[in-house]
This record gives structure tokens, C-alpha cells and sequence, in this order.
């Protein structure tokens, strides 16, 4: 774990994350779905919180991997997503090869992964983040979504998360009347300066007791 010197050293420590370690684990309430839902809704992504001894050891994991590859975003784009950088002038954020340039069209352009280093939430909320080569249209220098940014990214999690688990319910016999899919199934974006991974494009996407299969379909490798 991350001892009091590296967290001292760390510049994405917030006010909540200072307050959060001070309490220990023994004090910390995990974020339920309802939690979640009013969460996300008022957009109050700030009071997201990862469990004190898992912030300690993703600050320690942080610090180790910018020491070996210069920065987390190297890391991701190299050990995790696999994308070829094309060249960019020095201090640029990495540029990359798309087949499309509008935002989660073309499944080339875009990755589905488990979050390495999850808040803290209840057992039965997955995180997943969907990493994208196309940045999407943002208002500056906030780094807010625009309607017409928020209706694309609710297009594309309907369509791959939560029609996708309307099916699968359907085809398992599940009743959805009283728990539909689209209750089970929510996302948010986090805005500048709450993303600890400016250097590329992403969204997280939460899903409540997520079947096993049909997350190992959405985060595998497929055509």
C-alpha cells in the first residue's frame, strides 16, 4: 500500500479521497445501486470513492506504473487496449487510427473493459470502462458533456448494454415487468477534472448483477 509520503506526493488526491483514508476501511459505506442512481443523476460524481486500502494500493500501483512507462495513459494504450499511436507533437494527447470519426459507430474504434481499480461499490455492481479512439464533443474547459454528446453516448449504451441484457433476460425466461434491463444498467462520464486518464477518451458503464457470460461477451475480444 501506499504509504503517507506517496500519498502526500499524489496530485489527484481530493478533499473526499483525504477525508475517505483518514476514516479507514472500518468507517467506509459502499455505494449501493440506489446510491449510484441519485449519484449519477445530480451528476455529483465527485463523492465517488474507492474503499481506503484499495485507494492506498491504486495510488502505490499509480506510481509504479508512471515510473515504468512514463504515464498511466501509455500503459493502458500499450498493455491494455493495444492501439497503434500515430506521431504527435511533443505534449499532445495520443493521436489514433479510427475508421470513424463519430464517437462508438464502428467497433474497431472503441475497447470494453473491466475497471482495474473500481470504486467502491456493492458486490453486485460491475464497473466496466469503454475506452474510444474518437474523443467525444465536449464544452470547454469543463470538460462537460453537450446534449448532443450525452444522446450519442446514451445511444451507444442502450444499444450494447442494455438491449443486450433485455435479450439474454428474455431468452433465460427472466420477467423484466418489475426490474427491466434499463434499471439495471447505468453510466456517467466523468468531466476534466475528475478523470485521472485525461489523455484518452472513455466512459464507465455500471451494470447490477451482470450474468456472467454476457460479460465475458462484452469485455472479450470479438470481430
Amino acid at each position: 500500500m501506499a504509504d503517507d509520503a506517496e500519498l502526500g506526493a499524489f496530485p489527484g488526491l481530493t478533499p473526499t479521497d483525504r477525508e475517505n483514508l483518514a476514516g479507514g476501511d472500518e468507517n467506509f459505506k459502499s455505494h449501493n445501486w440506489e446510491d449510484l442512481k441519485g449519484i449519477i443523476a445530480a451528476n455529483n460524481l465527485a463523492i465517488l470513492k474507492r474503499k481506503p486500502s484499495d485507494l492506498r494500493r491504486y495510488i502505490k500501483w499509480t506510481n509504479q506504473i508512471k515510473a515504468t512507462y512514463g504515464s498511466i495513459t501509455a500503459f493502458i494504450l500499450n498493455e491494455r487496449l493495444h492501439w497503434i499511436i500515430l506521431p504527435t507533437l511533443s505534449g499532445e494527447s495520443p493521436s489514433l487510427q479510427c475508421n470513424n470519426t463519430t464517437p462508438f459507430t464502428d467497433p474497431s474504434d472503441y475497447k470494453i473493459l473491466l475497471n482495474d481499480w473500481p470504486y467502491g461499490f456493492t458486490a453486485d455492481v460491475t464497473h466496466i470502462v469503454v475506452w474510444s479512439k474518437v474523443r467525444i464533443p465536449e464544452q470547454k474547459p469543463e470538460g462537460y458533456l453537450m446534449p448532443e454528446s450525452i444522446a450519442l453516448v446514451e445511444g451507444f449504451v442502450q444499444r450494447t448494454f442494455v438491449e443486450l441484457l433485455g435479450s439474454y433476460r428474455s431468452k433465460q425466461g427472466v420477467c423484466g415487468a418489475s426490474d427491466p434491463a434499463n434499471e439495471r444498467v447505468l453510466w456517467f462520464r466523468n468531466w476534466t477534472g475528475l478523470q485521472s486518464v485525461r489523455g484518452l477518451e472513455h466512459v464507465h458503464v455500471l451494470v447490477r448483477d451482470a450474468p456472467k457470460d454476457l460479460l465475458d461477451w462484452w469485455v472479450g475480444d470479438r470481430p
